[in-house]
């Protein structure tokens, strides 16, 4: 089974389809409901709803998913049944194979039912038609990559005490999205210090995304989201409930982060946790999502295909 305890829950959405060959006379029993066994459709249809239910026991490296919602439809042609399932559900997976799982079900229920009048029955065309959801759906691209900073607050670190891996971490995962690490840079636990340099790296160096890691607890040297706050034009509070609630469902610890977020003029300034398993957790709640931001701060508004220049879709 694949570990995805580090994915967020997002709602999740498949629809599948397939058919079932039989001939006009079956079809005539069917709608008649005449057929010996019983209600075909509604039989199919209980089945199907089981079957998505009970996905994970059939399909080795799917996991159990708490599915929302399951309809499951029926059309009947001259020669053939068409079954349609959708499935939602908020969780970290697709749930396409749920989806699939649920027709697949239904069609073998059918079949079933009708092999002792029908010896020509045939099942056919079991397809996904569309699944949504995920970090593939909120991705935004952008004609050039976003210029940023990642900032290590750390006085051992600072010293040279300690070797950095919080930082590395955030550099590192940046890699694979549309951003380009300008700047990496370690500080010393101080407030002023702090101030100053998010001023330069926006006001002067004009850097869209910075990130801190370090000095967001309750520790006596712990001053960076004050530092912070003093520069930002405005917060926000999302950002870092985000951050917050994605580690708290990891460590009871998270809660006691004090991190902020917001923009200077056209920059995001974004505080992180300084231990490296809090870093690299806080990347994984907030991407994709983070970057469709900056269409916001440029005043674009939202772009049906997610691709972006500064100030507009292209």
């Amino acid at each position: 089974m694949i570990d995805v305890s580090f994915k967020s829950n997002s709602l999740r959405y498949a629809i599948a389809k397939g058919i079932l060959k039989t001939s006009k006379e079956t079809i005539d029993l069917i709608r008649r409901k005449k057929v010996p066994k019983g209600d075909v459709l509604e039989i199919a249809r209980a089945a199907g709803t089981q079957a998505a239910k009970m996905t994970s026991d059939w399909i080795v490296f799917c996991h159990p998913i708490p599915l929302d919602w399951i309809n499951i439809q029926f059309e009947l042609k001259e020669t053939q049944i068409e079954v349609m399932a959708e499935v939602k559900a908020i969780w970290k997976t697709g749930v396409e194979m749920e989806a699939i799982t649920s027709v697949s079900a239904a069609l073998i229920n059918i079949y079933d039912m009708l092999k002792p009048i029908d010896d020509k029955l045939i099942i056919s065309k079991v397809h996904l038609v569309k699944k949504l959801g995920g970090k593939s759906q909120f991705s935004d691209q952008f004609t050039q990559a976003l210029s940023a900073a990642v900032l290590v607050i750390s006085d051992s670190t600072f010293a040279g005490k300690r070797e950095d891996q919080s930082g590395k971490i955030i550099k590192n995962y940046l890699k694979n999205h549309p951003v380009h690490v300008d700047v990496y840079e370690i500080l010393p636990d101080a407030a002023e210090t702090i101030t100053n340099r998010l001023k330069e790296l926006v006001d002067i160096q004009g850097i869209q995304l910075i990130f801190t890691t370090g000095g967001t607890g309750l520790g006596p040297k712990d001053h960076t989201p004050e530092a912070t706050r003093g520069v930002l034009d405005k917060e926000i509070p999302g950002i870092s409930e985000m951050i917050r609630r994605h580690g708290r469902d990891r460590t009871p610890f998270a809660m006691l982060s004090r991190g902020v977020a917001g923009l200077r003029k056209n920059s995001m300034i974004i505080n992180l946790p300084g231990s490296s398993k809090g870093a690299g957790e806080s990347m994984d709640a907030l991407f994709p999502g983070l970057l469709h931001g900056f269409p916001m701060i440029w005043g674009g508004g939202h772009s049906k295909d997610g691709k972006w220049q500064k100030g507009k879709s292209v």
